[in-house]
């Protein structure tokens, strides 16, 4: 136990004396640019969202003189409160409803649109590549070599039993 305490003590002076010795300033001027300070995720937070229906805290914390006379007027009976009164008296502790939550938006539209402008980027690569980095097609893809080709394989007779010149009747010189 005596182990432990003198362990956090220790880590405790250590982490001040670091602060101490590195303040922001001096982090900044040793980087030369601006250090974005870190949050402290252990800290209440709020966010809007759909699977945790209440934040760690209120949305808004610091409160006007308006907003605090409205916060007394909430502790009487609510009858008494307009609608715009209890709008306001919720928006201090949510910022957006839930229908506002799952309100669809627009990113989709950024999405396709990025995804084509990628494709149209790849095929104007691709036809820029054919016309001036890819070698002509070889002559053994032209219909005439091609013709010779199958000519010749049937003249030699190739696979005459269950392939190529199987389906060639010789006799009548046309595909059987």
């Amino acid at each position: 136990m005596l182990r432990l305490t003198a362990g956090r003590v220790g880590s405790l002076v250590a982490r001040r004396a670091t602060v101490a010795l590195t303040t922001s300033s001096a982090r900044m001027a040793s980087h030369g640019h601006e250090v974005s300070e870190a949050v402290d995720m252990s800290k209440p937070m709020y966010w809007d969202r759909r699977e945790i229906p209440l934040p760690d805290k209120r949305y808004k914390d610091i409160l006007t003189p308006a907003d605090k006379s409205l916060k007394e007027k909430e502790k009487g009976p609510w009858g008494q409160l307009s609608n715009e009164e209890k709008l306001a008296l919720y928006r201090f502790s949510f910022c957006q409803t839930y229908p506002e939550m799952n309100q669809s938006s627009s990113e989709w539209k950024t999405v396709v649109a990025g995804v084509l402008y990628c494709i149209g980027l790849t095929g104007l690569v691709i036809i820029w590549q054919t016309a001036y980095v890819s070698p002509p097609a070889p002559r053994t893809f032209d219909a005439e070599w091609q013709a010779k080709q199958v000519k010749r394989m049937l003249d030699m007779r190739v696979s005459p039993i269950e392939g190529f010149a199987a389906q060639w009747d010789y006799e009548k010189g046309q595909w059987k």
